[in-house]
């Protein structure tokens, strides 16, 4: 296959799903992972493509827009990796949880395999795949219906309507951006109202999201900052955003690596 081929093939993907990831395109187009990544790079040279961690996706992504989960899963995998690690260690045994959609969300749901005697309330297909074990029975896996939406979750009339009876301990919140005004926000508006209700049924609000979301604004706001027990970030968001986000939220707990001890600081 020549490059001006391989080249059409990765923008005919990118148009319609919105990115496209290396590894999919080795298997699908037969060369190399390297062959792969020179395309992307000279298709982000001309400006066709802005690259992504494994992938690339469309350019000139505006806020209000929101990528494919695996498109957002590449972005900035060793941050949520950081972040997941951090807010699981929160969770304790026979705790009853939500956890929202998200890919961050996502990432602290693979770290809570191993707490016992879980009750996980989620609105993530994905979440409920992952955790779900038929032969444990100290787990109790509880998910919503809804309509799916680019980011994989499931919102709308169905899933606000069970959700409007629930009540857990904790609340894990992936989110879009967060701002010092805006607050909370998501481009869609189904998952706002979704993502309203699991705030409403949580004694505990743990925010997870890592420093490229600061200053983002979606088009719809989900909760301002005061509504945030915790927020746990990455050790990348700047000095001056912590005072900031520190003075709204319950605590401001920045992750660091190697599981090492994250940096705290009360709101």
């Amino acid at each position: 296959m020549l490059a001006r081929q391989r080249q059409e093939a990765i923008l005919r993907g990118i148009e319609d799903d919105g990115g496209v990831r290396v590894s999919d395109l080795v298997e699908r187009l037969g060369v190399s992972d390297m062959t792969i990544r020179r395309d992307i790079e000279f298709l982000a040279g001309k400006g066709l493509v802005l690259k992504v961690h494994g992938g690339a996706t469309a350019v000139g992504d505006h806020p209000i827009d929101e990528p494919g989960f695996w498109v957002k899963s590449a972005m900035n995998p060793v941050q949520k990796s950081e972040i997941a690690r951090t807010a699981a260690s929160l969770i304790g045994h026979g705790q009853t949880i939500a956890v929202s959609a998200g890919t961050t969300a996502y990432a602290v749901a693979v770290e809570l395999r191993p707490v016992k005697r879980l009750t996980v309330v989620t609105n993530s297909p994905r979440v409920a795949e992952l955790l779900y074990d038929p032969v444990r029975e100290d787990q109790n896996i509880v998910l919503t219906g809804g309509v799916r939406t680019p980011s994989d979750a499931l919102a709308g009339p169905v899933a606000n309507r069970m959700l409007a009876d629930v009540h857990v301990d904790t609340l894990i919140l992936g989110i879009h951006g967060i701002d010092l005004d805006a607050g909370l926000t998501t481009p869609n508006l189904l998952e706002a109202e979704t993502n309203r209700l699991l705030i409403a049924a949580a004694r505990k609000v743990i925010v997870v999201a890592d420093h490229t979301k600061w200053g983002v604004v979606g088009l719809s706001t989900i909760a301002p900052l005061e509504r945030v027990d915790v927020l746990v970030t990455d050790a990348q968001l700047d000095v001056e955003a912590r005072r900031l986000v520190s003075d709204k939220v319950g605590q401001l707990i920045v992750a660091k690596r190697d599981d090492t001890p994250g940096d705290q600081a009360d709101g």
